[in-house]
């Protein structure tokens, strides 16, 4: 084995007796390297974008979202739900009513979630530190009702914090059954707007945050709630608590994190960065094919060697080790150089932000994201040396027919 290996790196840095086949294995190791580049670049994408949503999504999400198992509401037990605040590594919850209604400011109209959270709301989530962009985090002030909205809902309907027009809220009444007078088939409340925030286009096109009371009152739920939100400590793990509460709460209850929150989302996206992976294997899978090609020329350009070894005893199970170990290291060079190049090139895009979103970024990214994983680094080395292997195998197992 050792002798084979010497060989074939001999072989491989030596200079050959035809300069296209020089030119062919540099293609060859740079088509290996630029693939091997490509999927760290393009995988660390996709995790910079995922937590940079995840990010987002956790300073309106909760930890940890309590809900009914059957129904939109529920009646929640006191002394049950005061062991939840009880469990170790929560720290804050939320009593939260959400529903959809019908908005209306002066001329326009939108559908929205109306979230009735109660006061301190902005403590909980975040909100009024990270994510406010205009006006305050406030919703009632004495007698009056205030309302903060995604920015995607002040957009819709144009709404602006200095205007003293309200903002009224439709409901459908429940049961109800007179259809002589549809005027009375709605509940209605209004609103002034108080504050903006923004955290993610399709939490800001739809979200409206109200006072809980108000909500309870619009929607018909006194003493009812939608959900139980619970706030944790950075050092808890979610799971233990999780679990913990769930044992509580029994069967009646769903307890979901902010994974199984946005489950659909999340699975969406580890589909999207796997299937860029594949399609940049496969893609690898060609380009080796200048692997295949620079090591039949390579045969046949060692041709007199190969006599010179047999007539030395080599027998062709060692000829063939030797050309296979040429193609591994082929291989492995590029693998090395790709992966070194994609490491440095997510480094300086995490750094120094070389390439920008267009239009400058938003408010909170300006430049792509990235996040490089070390899972993804190992899985793109055992990828680009397992094609390398293949690529190699094939023409050393017709050596013999080539040398004829």
């Amino acid at each position: 084995m050792k002798l084979a290996f010497y060989i074939a790196r001999r072989y491989l840095v030596s200079k050959k007796s035809a300069n296209i086949v020089n030119l062919i294995s540099a293609i060859s190791v740079a088509g290996v390297a630029v693939g091997a580049m490509a999927l760290i670049v393009v995988l660390s994408t996709f995790n910079g974008i995922d937590v940079f949503i995840e990010g987002m999504l956790s300073n309106f999400d909760p930890a940890l979202k309590i809900t009914a198992a059957k129904g939109k509401s529920f009646v929640p037990d006191e002394k049950t739900f005061e062991a939840v605040t009880q469990v170790p590594g929560v720290i804050d919850y939320a009593e939260v009513v959400e529903e959809n209604a019908l908005l209306q400011y002066e001329d326009r109209q939108k559908y929205a979630v109306v979230k009735g959270v109660p006061d301190g709301y902005d403590n909980f989530s975040g909100l009024r530190d990270t994510f406010l962009l205009e006006g305050r985090f406030v919703l009632n002030e004495g007698s009056q009702n205030y309302a903060v909205m995604g920015h995607g809902v002040k957009n819709d309907l144009s709404i602006g914090l200095s205007f003293v027009s309200p903002i009224r809220i439709y409901v459908p009444k429940k049961d109800f059954t007179n259809r002589m007078s549809p005027e009375q088939a709605l509940n209605r409340a209004y609103v002034f707007p108080a504050g903006v925030f923004s955290i993610e286009q399709e939490i800001d096109s739809k979200y409206l945050l109200v006072p809980l009371k108000m909500a309870q009152s619009l929607f018909e739920m006194e003493g009812r709630l939608s959900a139980f939100e619970l706030k944790l400590d950075e050092s808890a793990d979610v799971a233990t608590v999780k679990e913990q509460v769930q044992s509580i709460l029994g069967a009646d209850f769903v307890v979901k994190d902010r994974y199984e929150q946005h489950e659909l989302f999340y699975q969406v996206m580890r589909s999207e960065k796997w299937a860029g992976f594949l399609i940049l294997s496969f893609i690898l899978v060609i380009a080796s094919f200048n692997l295949l090609g620079s090591l039949t020329m390579i045969i046949i350009d060692k041709k007199n060697d190969i006599r010179i070894l047999e007539s030395m005893g080599a027998d062709n199970q060692l000829i063939r080790r030797i050309f296979l170990i040429e193609g591994w290291l082929v291989s492995f060079s590029g693998a090395a150089v790709g992966l070194v190049m994609g490491i440095v090139l997510v480094w300086a895009q995490k750094t120094f932000g070389l390439l920008k979103l267009p239009g400058g970024g938003s408010f909170a990214l300006q430049a792509y994201p990235v996040d490089l994983q070390f899972f993804d680094v190992l899985a793109t080395f055992a990828v680009v040396l397992a094609i390398g292997f293949f690529a190699a195998w094939y023409p050393v197992k017709s050596l013999s027919t080539k040398l004829q």
